[in-house]
């Protein structure tokens, strides 16, 4: 690649490498393909971008092959351990948001309730963030445990003494299940509200990416390569309030990613 291979592309989601996962790098044999080609094509050092799975198989690589690797974070979930935000996640975000508000429209104007379903199949950060964001009545996410009693409760005490309409975001991963099943338990205990389910899906996944995600894949990007100038290894460019930090792989990998508690205090705040 030159400079001009990756021209015009700050403004463009997805990528352009058409990268995939690959059962043969699985294997000492596929990786051993691939440390062939990257000494064939004279290729210095690689910088991978990904999650958690990026990382395994970068650490992996390395373990069995005397090759420089740098790591970005980049997800939509912004689960990974060692940076404040990942590559991707405030689109996703803006994304979010961005629908609900359009959903809020016809939720009030028809005074209906709306569970809406975003992506989150281990963790809950998205549906936690726009959920403040916009306003949601209820947020439920994988690392909480939903009771279903008392999220009718709200649900009814919403619905009845304050407000005409209600937005329920869930994490696609919680443990009551999808919004389609939260839906259905809701409706068995016999309320009259006018419910209803919204998956925005892959949508949360494409698009052009935000101010903030073009800023930070800059900033990281930059920062990987002098990370590799200066004879770094196996480790991931993270930033922590506002600074870079390198994080080795291993740690990346060991240690999860929690939720601040006080952000979910927030969303009852916001609802009391």
């Amino acid at each position: 690649m030159e400079s001009k291979s990756v021209g015009n592309i700050i403004q463009r989601g997805g990528t352009i490498l058409k990268t995939a996962r690959s059962d043969r790098f699985r294997t000492i044999e596929g990786q051993q393909i691939a440390y062939d080609n990257l000494r064939k094509h004279e290729v210095d050092a690689l910088v991978v971008i990904g999650g958690d799975g990026t990382f395994r198989g970068a650490r992996e690589f390395t373990e069995n092959f005397p090759f420089p690797v740098v790591g970005l974070p980049g997800t939509i979930d912004n689960d990974l351990y060692g940076t404040d935000m990942t590559i991707g996640y405030d689109t996703a975000l803006n994304t979010v948001v961005e629908a609900v508000d359009k959903i809020r429209d016809t939720a009030a104007s028809h005074e209906r309730m709306f569970f809406v379903e975003v992506m989150g199949r281990d963790a809950g950060f998205i549906a936690l963030r726009s959920g403040i964001a916009c306003g949601a009545e209820d947020v439920l996410i994988p690392e909480t445990v939903t009771y279903l009693d008392e999220v009718h409760d709200k649900l009814v005490k919403y619905m009845t003494e304050k407000k005409t309409s209600s937005i329920i975001l869930v994490a696609e991963g919680d443990d009551a299940g999808g919004a389609y099943d939260i839906r259905n338990a809701m409706a068995k205990y016999g309320e009259e509200f006018d419910m209803r389910v919204i998956v925005l899906g892959h949508i949360q996944r494409g698009g052009s990416p935000s101010a903030y995600d073009r800023y930070l894949a800059s900033r990281l990007g930059v920062a990987a390569i002098d990370a590799l100038l200066d004879d770094q290894r196996s480790v991931m460019c993270g930033m922590v309030h506002n600074e870079i930090v390198l994080v080795p792989f291993n740690k990346t990998i060991k240690h999860h990613k929690t939720i601040d508690q006080k952000m979910l205090d927030i969303v009852d705040v916001l609802n009391s």
